[in-house]
């Protein structure tokens, strides 16, 4: 269930990452093709960006699926990053399609995405309360808890692969569930490979991009190996192991 990318590298622009390529996520919101839970993603989506003149990241989500909002996809031709993240929802059974469960989420410079589903959502919500302030960790919906413990162990460390790599193996101790984690601060990006596809992409110009499945054919593509998180900078992409 659930699509999500992110890019980090030379600013271009929204509709390009998001719209322009063959299998680009756009596409993957009615048609993935790798999907292995759920056949569409239409209970809403989000795209978050780092704007040069704002200390923190800028949203938009809506409730109605990537493909009928002609609106955005106009608008994205002139919304220019250098990092973005974005995701399209197939709502997991029992919760609603709100916008305030649409993600990516948002604490600080941080952006956070969960694809996956948790089996004992009331066990995860126990074990990990939402941290004070964090209003995103509220929303009626099972990858709340898994950010705002991300967010805790993020601002306790600094240490984005580790607060991921940890929410993993928290979450797993009290629920089943499949935890593809995938975020960034806007200089690193994050995601785990813990139940689901992940792949990254370096571009030859200089980007790198980090997804569900591949935007397009191209042979550059590397799958992230099972119970592994994959961390991306602007210089590399390293893999290390979750536990």
């Amino acid at each position: 269930m659930c699509r999500h990318t992110a890019y980090l590298g030379p600013p271009r622009t929204v509709y390009d990452l998001l719209y322009a390529a063959p299998h680009a996520l756009h596409v993957q919101s009615w048609a993935p093709r790798m999907q292995r839970h759920g056949t569409v993603n239409a209970d809403g989506f989000g795209v978050g960006w780092y704007p040069d003149d704002t200390p923190e990241p800028l949203r938009y989500r809506r409730a109605l699926p990537m493909w009928g909002d002609a609106s955005f996809a106009e608008a994205a031709r002139g919304l220019v990053s250098g990092c973005v993240l974005a995701a399209v929802r197939d709502a997991t059974l029992g919760f609603g399609t709100d916008e305030a469960s649409a993600q990516p989420f948002r604490a600080g410079r941080l952006l956070f995405s969960h694809n996956g589903a948790v089996k004992d959502d009331d066990a995860l919500v126990a074990a990990l309360p939402p941290p004070p302030g964090v209003l995103d960790a509220r929303a009626p919906v099972d990858s709340a808890p898994l950010f705002g413990h991300a967010v805790r162990l993020w601002r306790a460390s600094g240490d984005l692969p580790g607060a991921l790599a940890s929410v993993v193996r928290h979450a797993r101790e009290h629920s089943e569930g499949r935890y593809n984690l995938l975020a960034t601060d806007g200089e690193t990006l994050v995601g785990t490979a813990a139940g689901d596809t992940l792949f990254t992409l370096r571009e030859p110009g200089g980007g790198v991009l980090m997804a569900s499945e591949p935007h397009d054919d191209s042979p550059g593509w590397r799958e992230v190996p099972e119970g592994s998180v994959a961390v991306a900078s602007a210089e590399r992409t390293e893999i290390h192991p979750i536990v």
